[in-house]
């Protein structure tokens, strides 16, 4: 089926002399849904209020140029109740955006806290942008102003990620070869550096519990991380090519990573278990021909919040919905030089990035049975391992670990 186009917002055209750069390396939506982020390449974020943006898709149909979104003045006072429209020069090519937010049980982890520059709170939204020249800023998203500079990484910050707990700890994965963890509650200190990947370190996603931490990179590499311990817990083995982008389904279950061999897999992380193989290229490359240029290199991937959907965005221009149960995709839309997608926070709408642009699709809309949501309640607390030693039938236990 072809998925329903929501609408599009397209960056303004380039002067003459800036025609490369534009590429859209990054979108991300804040975690309560208030506002939309991306790089139209350029140095330059926007920072549109989501709400703003729907009503102007339904209101105008589906083409809005970026810089026509209703923007409602306000000052630092009125933010809360009316949302504004920012544009951030970075001062460098953006590579990676993630929005991070506080709550106030969620102490520092340093040990001296008798002072602090910065006073994070609940009512606060945290843009950081992740710069080619390693450094990562970190903005007020309501004012558009900058607060930190963050200064360790010697190569391009290739993604970030926070915590979803609340606690502000912020982890970045660079060209350097490393993952940095940096507390913005201590006012950005680093805390930790996380060395293992031979080489590139393309992407990082927190599970929701914020226990583990996936980090993908060149060299076919997958890695899980003990975020309490800060240890590596184990290395997932199957790709092979360099995996670009990775995300946890919402219940923590399911790990989804897309590669540059065409496929993406969904993983059990508890296990290391291959449990879904999606594939971009039929018939499916053999490994010589999957470690080299196929054409179908899987740029991105996304779980819905359903926790049965997930998105997929390869080179050979299509965008692809798939159900975690199906072989073959559900519903599938057209996109030229597609770098990176991600839901909205409800799960209703596709964001993809391409030439500094963005394009919106509707979600494939399904109720979610009663057993699937008695299920993803039950993996939110429980791990494989506590799973399996449950007293139930094969057949619950199999549902129960996605293998059915």
């Amino acid at each position: 089926a072809r998925s329903r186009t929501v609408g599009e917002l397209l960056a303004p055209t380039s002067p003459f002399d800036k025609k490369c750069g534009r590429e859209n390396w990054t979108v991300a939506f804040a975690p309560d849904g208030s506002y939309l982020a991306w790089s139209q390449g350029h140095r330059i974020v926007k920072l549109v209020p989501w709400a703003q943006c729907l009503n102007n898709f339904l209101l105008h149909g589906t083409k809005n140029g970026a810089d026509a979104v209703g923007t409602r003045p306000g000052s630092e006072g009125s933010h809360r109740s009316k949302p504004c429209e920012h544009v951030i020069d970075c001062g460098d090519i953006v590579w990676s955006l993630a929005f991070g937010s506080s709550v106030p049980e969620k102490q520092s982890r340093c040990v001296n806290i008798e002072w602090h520059r910065f006073k994070f709170g609940q009512d606060q939204l945290l843009l950081a942008t992740g710069l080619n020249n390693g450094r990562i800023k970190i903005w007020d998203v309501y004012t558009g102003k900058l607060l930190l500079n963050l200064m360790d990484h010697t190569e391009v910050v290739r993604d970030l990620t926070f915590a979803p707990d609340g606690s502000l700890i912020l982890v970045s994965a660079s060209r350097d070869k490393t993952l940095r963890v940096w507390d913005l509650k201590d006012d950005g200190n680093m805390m930790k550096v996380l060395r293992g990947h031979p080489n590139w370190v393309y992407g990082c996603a927190f599970s929701p519990d914020s226990s583990i931490l996936c980090s993908v990179g060149a060299s076919k590499a997958v890695f899980l991380w003990d975020m309490d311990k800060y240890s590596m817990l184990r290395k997932l083995e199957g790709h092979h090519n360099d995996v670009v982008a990775c995300e946890f389904s919402p219940d923590g279950a399911l790990l989804a990573t897309a590669s540059y061999d065409t496929r993406v897999y969904v993983w059990d992380p508890h296990t290391g278990v291959i449990l879904r193989e999606f594939g971009h290229l039929f018939p499916p490359p053999t490994p010589i021909f999957a470690g080299g240029a196929n054409d179908r290199w899987v740029r991105s991937v996304c779980f819905s919040h359903d926790g049965l959907h997930v998105a997929s965005l390869a080179d050979d221009k299509m965008v692809r919905f798939w159900r975690i149960d199906e072989e073959y995709p559900v519903q599938v839309a057209p996109l030229n030089n597609g770098l990176c997608c991600t839901f909205s926070t409800d799960g209703s709408v596709l964001a993809a990035g391409q030439d500094g642009s963005l394009y919106f699709w509707a979600t494939p809309k399904q109720v979610c049975s009663l057993q699937h949501l008695c299920r993803m309640a039950i993996r939110r607390v429980m791990p494989t391992s506590q799973v399996k030693n449950l007293p139930i039938p094969c057949k619950v236990l199999e549902f129960l670990c996605y293998q059915i």
